[in-house]
């Protein structure tokens, strides 16, 4: 800066402070101020003046400076303080342990929020959130997304390197032969439906099983023991021939020893007795043919036998090892003879088992009992069953309380080859599961514990190999998406993706999934596993879901009750029930929140019901019914609803009648070319409604003026139709 600026500067602040001080003259008069003013005199010289001016601007110069400098301190200061003031404190933010593999529920349980805030944090990326359940493993970048979103802070948690010991139980090794003692064989039923392996069984057992079943014909799977005249004992197994069963006939085939096949001699071979046929091969089971209702007159047992060699069943009369037995079930002929028949291949297989060894068997069924709780229907392949022996059955484990035979009485032992129902199970373990004895309960708790774990992460390793197809997938669209939007500017590109996801985007993921489902929610409910097995069986075949889907909200064992309704409640689900009952204040409950429940005691009619309910669902279909047709033969111009040179068609009616108030179409070459009403319709010169069969017209089309010589018009009527589900069960 020059001395010239500096100059300036210092003469502003003199006349600055020339100017305070007359302003604040006033105020010293007022206040008394000690200020004296030069004395004037007649003549003053130049310098006097001069000099006590600058003096008196010296002193004033020096005050002003020293205000002016408190002034811009006090500015700064304040101006310092507002900063601070704005300066919020930083807060601390809440640390959640993250690790691989986290589930929706996992995170939300972390983060201390609901499952619908982790779907809010991943909206607006790559995640396909309609895919996502609360089981569903997020990847490990959507869980750091999620936190961040949520204001919060991770950490990862340190691996635990140490893998966890399989502590599953080990199967034994085979007994010592030398050691082993002839049992009684396992006999399966298997044939078509109604052909009479109930009442066959029933003979041999002299019991009523046949009476007592819903619809007759058997719906679960049954062991009985059966003592013969001739000392030996047979456990048969009766199962289902409906076709819904297949999955209980495989299982009685897999476990038994011989297979008797039951073919009607009126019926022949049926659909069910080729399954049978296969089972029993896959198995490799030997067969015995029982041709059953040989004493009715259209009865024709060689012609079964002939239909059978098909099927590569041969029997002894035809140079086969498979033999032959004709019966009549009903009346009790020939039962002796079957029976033998079976003892014989029996020790023809030589059936022997370890009776010292630990026990081994297999669950044929399980159900609820109110009174028994969790109960299973086995059969004994080894060992001695004696009360209070640990089980282990799939991912349940028991300590056996109470045993009992097919007729209710208490066991004290059950050897191998004999069946037996088993109180004391934890859990219901599922019908086809492997039976096998511990030597104490903590073995047993942690052989189940070790095959949970196994079972989820087996599941872990499922969902990480469709997460990482998802993700293959969402890139695969990306950059398809990405092509399609070169050569626009980031603001086009971003406008054009808002306009094609604006109507799902602001929706809530549960929201989303609902505007554009139409899905009928059910819970299953069972007396006993194979039947509830039987009926997710059924439904995993449904093949309609782009006309309605089927959300299967629960399935399980036993009765109906209040858990039940309160989970259909949310959905407006309906509970179906097999061979269940739901108590009155049950039924109450689910009337007062408007669930339906719908009980059955046979499955084919539980299938159809739940056919109507899927039908209902869908939206009504519009169909034409054709009323009339008419070929049109001139062409005309006139005046129609004042509009002039309007085309008008002259037709001659050929079937049916033109009604004006009707709907018309237009076909040229076979191709419908317009749809439409009608403006007028003529015959003669007089405005009609209807014209019928052979009589002539004129007819104006709305808005249509294409019609031409040698058309053919058709008058159609609009009507709403409800259709009916195109799934098909399979029976």
């Amino acid at each position: 800066m020059n001395r010239a600026t500096v100059l300036k500067l210092e003469n502003l602040v003199h006349l600055h402070c020339a100017c305070r001080q007359l302003h604040s003259l006033p105020y010293r008069k007022v206040h008394r101020a000690q200020w004296k003013p030069l004395h004037p005199s007649a003549y003053p010289t130049l310098s006097a003046q001069l000099y006590s001016q600058l003096w008196q601007a010296n002193k004033f110069s020096s005050v002003a400076l020293s205000q002016y400098r408190l002034l811009a301190t006090d500015t700064w200061e304040k101006k310092q303080k507002q900063k601070l003031s704005s300066i919020k404190p930083k807060v601390k933010k809440e640390v959640v342990e993250i690790w691989q593999n986290m589930t929706v529920e996992d995170l939300a349980r972390v983060m201390n929020k609901d499952i619908d805030h982790v779907y809010e944090t991943l909206l607006n990326t790559n995640v396909d959130l309609d895919s996502l359940t609360s089981n569903s493993v997020l990847e490990e970048v959507w869980v750091k997304e999620a936190v961040k979103k949520s204001g919060m802070t991770y950490k990862q948690r340190e691996l635990k390197k140490k893998m966890r010991k399989n502590k599953d139980v080990v199967k034994r090794p085979p007994a010592d032969p030398a050691l082993l003692t002839p049992r009684p064989p396992v006999v399966t039923i298997l044939g078509h439906v109604d052909h009479g392996k109930t009442t066959l069984l029933d003979n041999l057992r002299k019991s009523q099983v046949a009476a007592m079943e819903a619809g007759g014909i058997t719906q679960h799977i049954g062991a009985f023991l059966v003592h013969l005249p001739s000392g030996e004992k047979i456990t048969f197994l009766d199962t289902p021939g409906h076709a819904a069963f297949t999955a209980m006939r495989a299982r009685g085939s897999r476990i038994t020893d011989i297979v008797i096949l039951v073919v009607a001699a009126d019926d022949g071979v049926m659909e069910q007795t080729v399954e049978s046929i296969h089972h029993a091969k896959n198995a490799k089971v030997p067969i015995i043919l029982a041709i059953n209702k040989c004493d009715k007159p259209e009865a024709d047992p060689e012609r079964v036998k002939k239909e059978l060699l098909a099927y590569d069943v041969v029997c002894e009369d035809y140079g086969g090892d498979v033999q032959a037995v004709n019966i009549s079930a009903l009346k009790g002929d020939n039962l002796m003879a079957l029976a033998e028949a079976t003892v014989a291949l029996a020790e023809v297989l030589e059936l022997k088992a370890d009776f010292a060894g630990l026990v081994k068997g297999v669950v044929i069924e399980s159900r609820i009992d109110k009174g028994k709780g969790p109960v299973t229907t086995a059969v004994i392949q080894g060992g001695t069953l004696r009360k209070g022996c640990f089980l282990i059955a799939g991912k349940s484990w028991a300590k056996v309380r109470l045993m009992y035979d097919e007729n209710g009485q208490t066991m004290a032992v059950a050897t191998p080859g004999l069946p037996v129902e088993i109180m004391g199970w934890k859990e219901i373990p599922s019908a086809g599961d492997e039976i096998l004895e511990v030597e104490s309960e903590q073995i047993a708790r942690n052989v189940v514990d070790w095959r949970n774990y196994a079972e989820q992460q087996e599941k872990i390793k499922q969902d990480i190999e469709v997460i990482e197809a998802k993700r293959k997938k969402h890139r695969d669209e990306y950059e398809k998406q990405q092509e399609m939007f070169d050569g626009l500017s980031w603001r086009m590109r971003k406008r054009a993706q808002y306009e094609a996801g604006k109507d799902v985007w602001f929706l809530r993921p549960k929201e989303r999934e609902e505007s554009d489902r139409n899905v009928l929610p059910i819970i299953v409910k069972g007396d006993v596993d194979g039947s509830v097995e039987t009926l997710l069986n059924i439904l995993d075949g449904y093949n309609a879901k782009d006309e309605c889907e089927l959300d299967i909200l629960h399935f399980g064992i036993g009765d109906i009750n209040q858990n039940d309704i309160n989970l259909a409640e949310p959905f407006k689900g309906i509970i179906y029930g097999f061979c269940v009952n739901a108590d009155s204040s049950t039924q109450k409950l689910a009337a007062k929140k408007g669930i339906k429940i719908k009980l059955h005691n046979i499955i084919y009619k539980l299938i159809e019901d739940l056919k109507e309910e899927l039908s209902r669902r869908l939206p009504l279909a519009v169909h034409e019914l054709e009323i009339g047709e008419a070929s049109v033969l001139a062409i005309f111009y006139g005046t129609v609803k004042k509009n002039k040179n309007v085309p008008v068609a002259g037709c001659r009616v050929q079937e049916g009648q033109l009604n004006r108030k009707m709907k018309f179409k237009v076909i040229r070459n076979g191709d419908v070319i317009w749809k439409g009403l009608s403006t007028s319709l003529k015959h003669f010169k007089d405005d009609v409604q209807v014209v019928k069969a052979g009589m002539e017209c004129g007819l104006s089309l709305d808005q249509y003026t294409d019609i031409k010589i040698g058309d053919q018009i058709i008058c159609y009527e609009e009507k709403e139709v409800k259709e009916s589900i195109s799934w098909d069960p399979g029976f």
